[in-house]
C-alpha cells in the first residue's frame, strides 16, 4: 500500500502548475492538483490572454483610422463594450474547459478547492485531508493597491476585465507593462487616459531607448503621461472619482486602475505550518532545483518572484516534473529570455539593456534605427519604429536586441533564438533581409552610434 495518497500534489492550477501536473502524470506519477478560483490561473483568466484580446479590439480603431489613406471609406463607427466582454468571457470559458480536459486526460485528479498545508506532506482540501510524497506550490501572484486615502475606490487588473461599461475617463497609476498596456487599450477604445508614474520614466528595468521612445509615441497618441507624481487621495461623489495628485493637480475620472505591482500569492496556504521559508515580500525561497528549505516541497512561477513570466513558469514546471518523475534531471536557462509589452505601439526585448552591457565593463557597440514604417507613409499616422542592437565589441556577439513598433513581439521571438545560439553582428549582417519589412532593419544596420560623452550614463536616474 502506498505511503501517501499522491506521489505529487500541485497547489495552484495556473500555467506552471498545470504543466507540472500534466507532465508528472504522463511520467506515471499519481498526481492531484487543487485550484479554488479558476483553471489556467492569472494568464488565462485575468492576464495575458484576455488583455491581448482587448489589445486587438483597441487596434481595430487604429486600422479604421488608417484605412482612408489606402482608399477605403468606412461609415459610422461604434464600439460596444458589452459585446467585447461577453465574447472575451466565452473564450476564457472555453480555455478553462481545455485546461480541465488536459488534466483529466493526463490522469491528474482535479480538486476544486483551496489547499492548505498542515505539514510537509499533508494538506487540507476543505473538509478533506490528503497526503503527498512531494508538493508543488504554484499559486502565482496577486495585484496590490497602495495604502493611500480612497484607494478602495480604485480597481486592479483583476477587476478591469469585468467592468460593466467602458469608462470615459481613466486614470492609471503605475509604470509597468500592465499599466502601459491598459493605457493603450482604453485610449484605443475611446477613453480619455491619464497615466501616472512615481519616477522620471516608466518601464524601469527595460532599455532606456524603449522607455523614452514608447513615452514619445504614447504621448503622440493622446495619452496624458505624468511622471514624478502619485495619487495623494481619491474621493468619490456619485459616480465621479476626484483624484488629487501629489503635485497638487486634480483629476476627475470614472475609473482609477491601480497597476502598481503584484505580490506572491502565499497568504493562507499554511506554509508557515509546514516550515517553508519566505522572503520579505512573501515569496517562496527556492534553490536551483525549485526545492524549498523543506525537502518535500517545491515552488515554481510567480510565487517565487524571480522571473514573473508565463512561459518561464511553464518551463519551470515542465523541468521539475521531468526531474522528479521522468528520469531527466534538468534546469532551464534564464539568460536571453524574450518578453513583449503589448502597448500601443508594442515593444519587445531580449538580452541585456545598453546600461547592463556597459556595466559589465567591456567595450560595447550600439546600432540603432528610428524610422517611419512603410504602412504609415500612406496611412498618415505619426508613429515611428525603433530598433536597437547592443553588441560586445571584442567578441562581436549580440548581447541585447530591443524594439518599439508594430509586430515587435512576433519579430523578437525569432531574434531570441539567434541570441541563444550565440549570434554575432557579422552573422546578422550576412543574413539577407525580407523586403519590404520592418524586421529587415535588424540585418541592415551598419552605422555604430557614437560613444556616450563623459557623464552621460544613458540611464534614467531612479
Amino acid at each position: 500500500m502506498a505511503a501517501h495518497d499522491f506521489d505529487f500534489f500541485v497547489i495552484g492550477a495556473g500555467s506552471g502548475g498545470v504543466r507540472a501536473a500534466r507532465i508528472a502524470a504522463g511520467h506515471g506519477a499519481r498526481v492531484g492538483i487543487a485550484e479554488d478560483l479558476y483553471l489556467g490561473g492569472t494568464c488565462v483568466n485575468v492576464g495575458c490572454v484576455p488583455k491581448k484580446l482587448m489589445v486587438y479590439a483597441a487596434h481595430v480603431a487604429h486600422d479604421m483610422q488608417d484605412a482612408a489613406g489606402f482608399g477605403w471609406t468606412i461609415g459610422g463607427r461604434r464600439h460596444d463594450w458589452a459585446t467585447l466582454i461577453a465574447n472575451k468571457d466565452q473564450e476564457i470559458g472555453r480555455l478553462n474547459g481545455v485546461y480541465r480536459r488536459l488534466l483529466d486526460g493526463a490522469g491528474a485528479q482535479v480538486f476544486d478547492a483551496r489547499a492548505r498545508l498542515i505539514d510537509a506532506h499533508t494538506m487540507a482540501l476543505g473538509e478533506r485531508v490528503v497526503t503527498a510524497e512531494r508538493i508543488l506550490i504554484a499559486t502565482g501572484g496577486w495585484p496590490t493597491k497602495p495604502d493611500e486615502p480612497g484607494a478602495e475606490h480604485g480597481i486592479t487588473s483583476n477587476e478591469v476585465f469585468y467592468l460593466p461599461h467602458l469608462p470615459e475617463r481613466v486614470v492609471i497609476a503605475g509604470g509597468g507593462y500592465i499599466a502601459v498596456e491598459f493605457a493603450g487599450i482604453f485610449q484605443g477604445l475611446g477613453a480619455e487616459v491619464t497615466q501616472l508614474y512615481r519616477g522620471p520614466l516608466f518601464l524601469r528595468g527595460f532599455d532606456d531607448d524603449i522607455r523614452s521612445v514608447l513615452a514619445r509615441e504614447m504621448t503622440k497618441a493622446g495619452i496624458d503621461l505624468r511622471f514624478n507624481v502619485r495619487i495623494a487621495r481619491i474621493d468619490k461623489s456619485g459616480e465621479t472619482l476626484h483624484v488629487r495628485l501629489t503635485d497638487g493637480a486634480a483629476l476627475e475620472a470614472d475609473c482609477v486602475l491601480y497597476a502598481t505591482g503584484r505580490i506572491p500569492n502565499t497568504r493562507g496556504l499554511g506554509l508557515e505550518a509546514a516550515g517553508v521559508a519566505l522572503d520579505g515580500q512573501g515569496a517562496v525561497i527556492v534553490d536551483e532545483e525549485y526545492r524549498t528549505n523543506v525537502s518535500s516541497i517545491y515552488a515554481v512561477g510567480d510565487v517565487t518572484n524571480r522571473f514573473n513570466l508565463t512561459p518561464v513558469a511553464i518551463a519551470e514546471g515542465h523541468a521539475l516534473a521531468d526531474s522528479l518523475f521522468g528520469g531527466n534531471p534538468r534546469r532551464i536557462g534564464y539568460d536571453n529570455i524574450p518578453t513583449a509589452i503589448f502597448s500601443t505601439p508594442p515593444c519587445a526585448t531580449v538580452g541585456l539593456t545598453e546600461a547592463e552591457a556597459r556595466a559589465r565593463g567591456g567595450p560595447v557597440d550600439i546600432y540603432k534605427s528610428d524610422f517611419r514604417p512603410l504602412k504609415h507613409t500612406l496611412s498618415g499616422r505619426d508613429e515611428r519604429t525603433m530598433m536597437k542592437l547592443v553588441v560586445d565589441r571584442d567578441s562581436d556577439r549580440i548581447l541585447g536586441v530591443h524594439m518599439v513598433g508594430a509586430d515587435a513581439g512576433e519579430i523578437m521571438q525569432g531574434v531570441a533564438i539567434a541570441l541563444n545560439c550565440g549570434a554575432t553582428k557579422t552573422q546578422f549582417d550576412r543574413t539577407i533581409g525580407i523586403h519590404p519589412t520592418a524586421a529587415e532593419e535588424f540585418v541592415t544596420m551598419r552605422t555604430r552610434q557614437p560613444e556616450p560623452k563623459e557623464g552621460d550614463s544613458r540611464a534614467a536616474a531612479e
